[in-house]
């Protein structure tokens, strides 16, 4: 009983880690993430702190992103998920309405640092 009460315990933490700093984010750029989110026009959809103009209400606000355990409450928030919303959220979440924009990987990388950083 006690070993499978300290299992629980185990999985119950490990689905609430912390998604990776932006440091984390192999060849990202927090400068250039940002200017990417406004160059995309990111903030015409989402709330995003640190960005001038994004006070979308569309989709959810950003907030404290990088403390999130999911993606759209659907997939775990890590780095390579992360990637692959950005670039393709319906390959995560076929009823999204989030759109594919375009966003090449390198881009994707840099929206990731950047979003990392919001505590």
């Amino acid at each position: 009983m006690r070993t499978a009460a300290l299992a629980a315990l185990v999985i119950v933490l490990g689905a609430c880690q912390r998604p990776p700093a932006a440091s984390v984010v192999v060849g990202g750029s927090v400068e250039r993430g940002k200017a990417e989110i406004v160059a995309y026009g990111c903030g015409s959809c989402h709330t995003i702190p640190g960005v001038d103009g994004a006070r979308g209400m569309v989709g959810p606000p950003l907030t404290k992103f990088a403390h999130r355990s999911y993606i759209a409450g659907e997939a775990p928030n890590d780095v390579r998920t992360l990637i692959r919303w950005i670039m393709s959220p319906r390959s995560i979440e076929p009823g999204t309405a989030m759109p594919a924009l375009g966003v090449s990987e390198a881009e994707a990388r840099d929206i990731a640092a950047y979003l990392y950083t919001l505590q």
